[in-house]
């Protein structure tokens, strides 16, 4: 749908035009510091004479800008609101919005670049690719954040800005109820939990802003399908992903600001949800560590003190940068640090979101309370045929997580065993780094059991050609640089104590300039490999013990 001079003058008519005094958010101490750290990061990469950032998604890329990193920096110029802020943002909200995918016959309509300077999608040259040359998850992102500018700074854009942004948001929703799984290689399921949930809110916020009844009632159907998940086992389907708890967080709090007082059905359950999150992420949480214990259903890599995850941000705003990170060097050199560019954002909602943190989730964030076992399940269909089981054993110094499942495809709902690590092992090194032994997937079905200083690890539908294989952590600087055997491995004793894979692994070297085998999200790491005897009737099974040296 596109607006017209009449919709124009019902906006001002239904009291959604103008008329607000816009105030910065107040931010606390640990926020204002995440905020201003992240505000300098992309006031150094913003190009003025293009109105974008320049390119800092990864890859990185030579000359070309992007787009939705760009919005959140325009949050951002909002709250701070000096000197050329404002200018910079309206700047910023007219490029992207007038780049908007306007041809409603596209599965792409509605949508918004990945950087303004690509092909136009679907022509000759540039074949539309979902995820690729389009990625339909930047309706959610971006109009997510296109709500929160109005709802916070509305006041301080021209009315013909608040107008666009309006009518972005309406063809944003529209071309996101194009989105069906399992249809155009879309894998928009409920389990899909932060995708689902940024469709789920920004449906839902625009249909009540225009009391469109179609859309509202397509945001609560959303909803009502993301509970009946979630309320099964009262985890996310997307479980324990360092960014991607973090981004349904974010869905989920902008749902709780901006939708409470409607009667959507995700504006009066979000907070409940929040909170329940919140619960079991806390005791998944090692802060003494730093890192949430696995598994993990998506990461970005190895260990949270190396690369940024959104789950980090949260927590940095909740207990403060130096519980998050062990090291202060530039958050540009750590991996994945892109992500950083949704500190606005972060911050902005952070007060508000930090009212729906229970206090004994707080309380777990702050300081470690000691030994104890998470058992939990998570159900991801149509990747899972059944609910996951989950088990992880925290302790002070060394924590033990695994998954076991049965599932339709090797890597999980997201399909890549590069970031679905069903089994993580972590513990504190001799320099007080983190090393891991994480399993890398290669097998559907997994059943695992974990208890202290153990895991078990069995492939009922395995054969002789199946394989144990682990990413193993480089030592620290200063210990042994080479790993030819568990007896090399820096502040952890493992031993194979039973199963029935070669008891011997073969090791080789995965890094960043040379080895065997390519690096997993920048991280480089030993392969450590158990195989079947050769014509090996057993079913495939390994058993292990850990010691803290």
């Amino acid at each position: 749908m596109r607006f017209n001079a009449n919709w124009f003058q019902a906006l001002f008519s239904f009291g959604l035009l103008g008329g607000s005094v816009a105030r910065s958010v107040e931010l606390k101490k640990d926020v204002k510091a995440l905020f201003d750290q992240s505000m300098t990061l992309m006031d150094d990469i913003y190009d003025p004479a293009a109105g974008y950032l320049r390119y800092f998604y990864f890859p990185l890329a030579a000359g070309p800008h992007e787009t939705r990193s760009t919005v959140w920096y325009s949050v951002g110029l909002l709250q701070r609101n000096q000197g050329d802020d404002v200018y910079e943002a309206v700047k910023i909200l007219k490029n992207v919005i007038g780049d908007q995918e306007k041809n409603t016959s596209s599965l792409w309509y509605g949508d918004y670049t990945v950087y303004p300077e690509q092909p136009t999608v679907g022509s000759p040259a540039y074949s539309p690719v979902i995820y690729n040359s389009w990625d339909p998850n930047w309706r959610g992102f971006i109009g997510t954040a296109l709500i929160v500018i109005y709802e916070e700074f509305r006041g301080l854009l021209p009315a013909d800005v608040q107008h666009l942004i309006l009518e972005s948001l309406y063809n944003n929703t529209v071309g996101d109820s194009y989105r069906v799984g399992g249809v155009n290689d879309d894998n928009l399921y409920p389990a899909y939990t932060n995708a689902w949930l940024m469709r789920s809110v920004v449906t839902s916020w625009i249909g009540h802003k225009f009391n469109d009844a179609n859309m509202t009632a397509a945001g609560d159907s959303d909803a009502r399908e993301f509970l009946n998940l979630f309320d099964r086992n009262h985890t996310l389907s997307e479980f324990n992903g360092p960014t991607y708890a973090g981004v349904s967080i974010y869905a989920l709090t902008v749902a709780a600001k901006y939708l409470a007082q409607t009667n959507s059905t995700i504006g009066q359950t979000a907070a409940r949800v929040i909170s329940e999150v919140w619960d079991y992420e806390s005791l998944l949480w090692n802060s003494n560590m730093r890192n949430f214990a696995g598994p993990w259903d998506r990461s970005y890599g190895y260990d949270m003190n190396e690369y940024v995850s959104i789950m980090s941000l949260w927590v940095w705003t909740l207990i403060g940068k130096e519980r998050v990170w062990k090291y202060s060097s530039p958050i540009w050199t750590m991996a994945h640090a892109d992500d950083f560019e949704i500190s606005p954002l972060i911050a902005v909602l952070s007060g508000f979101h930090k009212t729906l943190v229970p206090n004994s989730a707080m309380s777990r964030l702050t300081r470690f309370p000691g030994e104890h076992t998470y058992r939990g399940h998570a159900y991801a269909p149509p990747a899972d045929y059944e609910p996951r089981n989950i088990s992880t054993w925290l302790s002070a110094n060394l924590t033990i997580g695994t998954d076991s499942f049965k599932q339709s495809v090797v890597g999980g709902f997201s399909k890549d065993s590069r970031s679905f690590s069903p089994s993580v092992v972590q513990w504190i090194r001799s320099d007080e780094s983190i090393g891991y032994f994480n399993l890398y997937p290669t097998e559907t079905a997994m059943e695992a059991e974990v208890a202290p200083y153990s895991l078990n690890l069995t492939y009922p539908l395995g054969n002789a050609s199946s394989t144990f294989t682990f990413v193993l952590a480089s030592n620290p600087l200063g210990a042994k640089r080479d790993i030819t055997g568990f007896g090399d491995v820096d502040g952890l004793n493992i031993e194979v104590v039973g199963g029935t894979a070669n008891p011997v692994p073969e090791i080789s070297f995965c890094g960043l300039v040379g080895g065997t085998c390519d690096i997993i999200h920048n991280f480089e790491f030993w392969n450590v490999t158990f195989s079947m005897p050769a014509n090996s009737s057993d079913v495939p099974s390994i058993q292990f013990k850990f010691k803290l040296e």
